[in-house]
Parts: C-alpha cells; sequence; structure tokens
C-alpha cells in the first residue's frame, strides 16, 4: 500500500510521515493545490490531508477533491463521512437532528419573516452562531430581541465577515492577561483591525440564513470527547473569565475523573451512526445534568492533547498511558484499505 500524504507543518501530517517513516509504510509527499493532482496520485491508494477551515484555498476545494477520489475507489483521510459537515454547524443540525442526537435545540432560518416570528416566541438570552467558525469564533449571547433584531437584518442585508476583528484583538488582549499571548501578539492583533486576513479578503460574507442554539445556562466547562475508531480520549475546558464559551479559553484539565463517562458512551453511541474516522464531540449539560451536544469537528489541536493520561476502548475500558492519535489514523486507513 502506498500513502499520499499532503503535508502542511503543524498539521496531523507531521505525525504521520513520522509514523509512516518508523513502521516503513510507503508514502509520497504531495501538493494537493496542484492542478495535476489526481494524476500524481495514480500510483497511490490513499490521500491524507488535514484541510483547515481557516484557509480559504482549502475550503474552496478540499472537501470537492477528496471525495472525487473516494468515488473512484482510492481511499481517503478524512472521507464524506468524516468532512462534509466540518465548520458547517447548519448541516450539523439537521444531521444529528436526523439520527436523534443529543443535540443542544437549534434553530436556522432562511427569511426575516421566520426568524423575526420565531424571536417573538422565544426567551432570551439565546446564542447566535455563523455555520462557520471555530475557538468559540463568530459565537455571540444575544440578551434581547432588539440584539436578535439587529442580528437578523444583518444576516439578511450585509452579512458577517468569517472573520470578526475586533473580537480577534479582544481575544489577544484576554490571552496576554492569561500569560496565553504576548505583547506582540496584541499588537498583531491591533494590525489585523486594518489589514483583514487573506481568509477574510478572499471569503465571501456570511448571509442569507440566520443560526441560534438555546443557551444552556450555569455550564463553567464544556467537554470534548474525541473519537477515532475504536478509541476515544477527552478534556475539560473551562469558560473565560465572565463568559460562557469554553472552546479555546485554554483552560484545560485533563484527568480521568474530571470526565463525565455518559459523553465519553454518547460519542461513541453517535459516531456508530456517523462512521467518522475522526470526530470531536463538544458536550455541555442541561438543567437535569443530561449531556447534549453543542457542535463537531474532524480536526483538532495537535499537541494539545498530547497531556491526556489515557483513552478509552468501545467498551469504555480505560486504557492508561501516552498515545499518538495521529498514528491511529494512518493505522485505521491501512486496515479499512485491507478490509
Amino acid at each position: 500500500m502506498k500513502i499520499a500524504i499532503h503535508h502542511n507543518s503543524g498539521s496531523f501530517s507531521d505525525r504521520w510521515i513520522s509514523y509512516c517513516k518508523e513502521n516503513n509504510i510507503t508514502f509520497k509527499i504531495v501538493n494537493c493545490y496542484d492542478n495535476d493532482i489526481v494524476s500524481q496520485l495514480d500510483d497511490c491508494d490513499a490521500l491524507m490531508w488535514h484541510h483547515h477551515h481557516a484557509n480559504y484555498k482549502d475550503v474552496l476545494f478540499a472537501k470537492q477533491l477528496l471525495y472525487s477520489l473516494q468515488a473512484s475507489g482510492k481511499k481517503v483521510f478524512p472521507d464524506f463521512n468524516t468532512t462534509w459537515h466540518f465548520d458547517d454547524k447548519v448541516g450539523q443540525k439537521y444531521l444529528l437532528e436526523s439520527i436523534g442526537a443529543p443535540l443542544v435545540p437549534s434553530y436556522v432560518f432562511y427569511t426575516k419573516k421566520d426568524a423575526f416570528n420565531w424571536i417573538k416566541k422565544t426567551t432570551f438570552p439565546i446564542v447566535f452562531k455563523l455555520r462557520g467558525g471555530a475557538g468559540a469564533a463568530n459565537v455571540k449571547l444575544i440578551k434581547t430581541k432588539s440584539e436578535a433584531h439587529k442580528l437578523v437584518n444583518k444576516a439578511f442585508g450585509r452579512g458577517f465577515s468569517q472573520f470578526n476583528r475586533w473580537n480577534n484583538f479582544k481575544e489577544r488582549i484576554r490571552k496576554y492577561r492569561t500569560g496565553d499571548d504576548t505583547f506582540f501578539g496584541i499588537i498583531k492583533g491591533l494590525g489585523r483591525i486594518i489589514i483583514p486576513t487573506e481568509f477574510a479578503k478572499m471569503y465571501s460574507h456570511e448571509k442569507g440564513y440566520v443560526y441560534f442554539q438555546e443557551f444552556i445556562p450555569n455550564n463553567k466547562f464544556d467537554i470534548r470527547v474525541i473519537v477515532i475508531g475504536d478509541k476515544a480520549f477527552a478534556l475539560k475546558r473551562f469558560t473565560r473569565e465572565n463568559d460562557f464559551r469554553a472552546s479555546g479559553s485554554g483552560n484545560i484539565v485533563y484527568e480521568k475523573n474530571h470526565i463525565d463517562e455518559r459523553c465519553v458512551q454518547i460519542a461513541f453511541d453517535v459516531n456508530s451512526k456517523l462512521k467518522s474516522q475522526s470526530i470531536a464531540y463538544d458536550f455541555v449539560f442541561d438543567e437535569y445534568n443530561n449531556p447534549l451536544i453543542i457542535e463537531v469537528s474532524y480536526g483538532f489541536a495537535v499537541d494539545v492533547y498530547d497531556l491526556c493520561p489515557g483513552y478509552w476502548d468501545s467498551f469504555l475500558k480505560w486504557h492508561e498511558g501516552e498515545f499518538n492519535p495521529q498514528e491511529w489514523m494512518v493505522s485505521n486507513l491501512i486496515l479499512n484499505t485491507i478490509k
């Protein structure tokens, strides 16, 4: 078997390549941006590409390339079941609802009229989200009907940039105060107010829909469970100071006793239906302490999970010790190719 790997330093590919070298797995480095990428893969059985939601080129064609190769009979990571809903909260709403997963109640509207009618009847606060964005980007707590009306008018007017310059600057300041960023980071964030990211310049505004989720109060943390094949690992992320968002806070605990194993079981159960190669589930808890899924993602930060003290198998048996989830991605791909 020969695996093609699109290499991007700092992504999963660093560890994929190391694993292939250490285990004498035949591979070659490719550039998925090349026009002739399909013909470059003639001598390969599989392609692995850790495409990123904040790279406008990846957003343009990564899924389409991977799906096309999968349709031709090649194995790919991530495959269709793993990535079609990536960075698409609206798609995730429909997917999770369709299989009866315990999703935080979510609402999407495609006309002002429908949105305004719902706002009349709902209770506040509610959570507004764009369909894309990670690390709690593009997420806002809406406390009044007036705020909600303004967002709806904007959603069906000029729309929203995928990159919020002021929120980015505020986040830089927060991280500087907690020691997670440098003063140079603040200067960089200030510069982004004037000069937007390449993604923001190239990607069109989000408009023509509005997406809300119910606000689940009294959650001081969320729990993220990542399932890869028949293994799962998890961590707990505490919310930012004076904020309801946990994703991207950097305030993390890893010990097994901090993880509600109901979340692990739900993650395995849901993934038995989704059949994703790699998927992260983010959980909060309702007023009756029932776990609810906020959203899902196939990708995750590479180094953050190295501090996890072990993992569960699909029987919820705990396995203590270090592990490398990116190696599981390669080995699972090979096993599924052999089958």
